[in-house]
């Protein structure tokens, strides 16, 4: 038996694994099995963690399709939100920021208020990089997008209006999977409704379609900051809801929440 736990940020949804608990398993294969909608708990991603007594974590995340990720902005403030929730199970002193190790670099997550196991934080995401527009041929069309690395590698196309189902489903994935991304890449699609305001479509490297993302928040706001007059602090709207953006000098800044939902056990065999 291992010890999972659930939490999600705007529908984003992780399973949080203790790494001493996967020792000498295969997590690809255990990741997918863990993430299947119908035959495992349900994910779009594992992320495999260790928490140290002072509440600083250290996280390395699995997508649902058993591929490694740098980082995810919504997987990260779920794994502070179960920091949180946990060290007030054990009845330890509450903490007001919690620092995490990553893939992609050590990030920061201040406290901004909480209600049950939901829990509201402002994280530094540090700088956008390789932030440039360019067009890619891609499904018998040629495309402008903005690429960049928000600790993850991202795309970002700035339409007028968010494609359909049918071209969302046929341009996420092969953007996804483009030639020109080698290890893949996350994609966004976005609209600037306002001059402070971003509503957007994901498609995840490595998941699919999701309701929300922060690292993605993240990319189509920088994009529409640097490619279409889009102010320096935004609210970005996915299906699951809206998360703030803001590109400060010393970089970028994400405030939303994350639910601690499910803490329990996996019982089936791992073979």
């Amino acid at each position: 038996m291992i010890q999972i736990a659930k939490a999600h940020a705007y529908g984003n949804d992780f399973l949080f694994v203790p790494m001493e608990q996967a020792e000498g398993v295969r997590r690809p294969e255990l990741s997918r099995r863990l993430c299947d909608r119908h035959l495992g708990v349900g994910g779009d991603g594992v992320i495999y963690y260790t928490i140290a007594p002072d509440g600083t974590a250290r996280m390395s995340l699995i997508n649902a399709d058993g591929s490694p990720s740098e980082l995810s902005g919504n997987g990260l403030r779920c794994l502070a939100a179960l920091v949180l929730h946990l060290r007030e199970t054990a009845k330890l002193p509450p903490l007001r920021e919690v620092r995490v190790d990553t893939d992609a670099g050590w990030k920061v997550l201040t406290l901004i208020g909480w209600q049950g196991s939901r829990y509201t934080f402002r994280a530094a995401m540090g700088q956008p990089e390789r932030v440039a527009k360019e067009t890619l041929d891609v499904d018998g069309q040629t495309v402008t997008v903005t690429t960049l690395a928000v600790g993850n590698p991202q795309c970002v196309q700035l339409v007028a209006a968010l494609p359909d189902r049918e071209r969302f489903n046929r341009l996420g994935p092969a953007l996804s999977t483009h030639r020109h991304f080698p290890q893949g890449t996350n994609v966004e699609f976005a609209v600037v409704e306002a001059p402070n305001r971003v509503r957007i479509l994901i498609w995840e490297r490595g998941v699919g379609p999701t309701q929300a993302s922060g690292t993605g928040a993240c990319a189509a706001a920088i994009a529409a900051m640097a490619h279409a007059g889009a102010e320096r602090d935004v609210e970005v709207i996915a299906p699951g809801g809206s998360q703030r953006v803001e590109w400060r000098d010393d970089g970028i800044y994400l405030t939303g929440w994350a639910e601690v939902v499910f803490n329990g056990r996996w019982v089936a065999e791992l073979s």
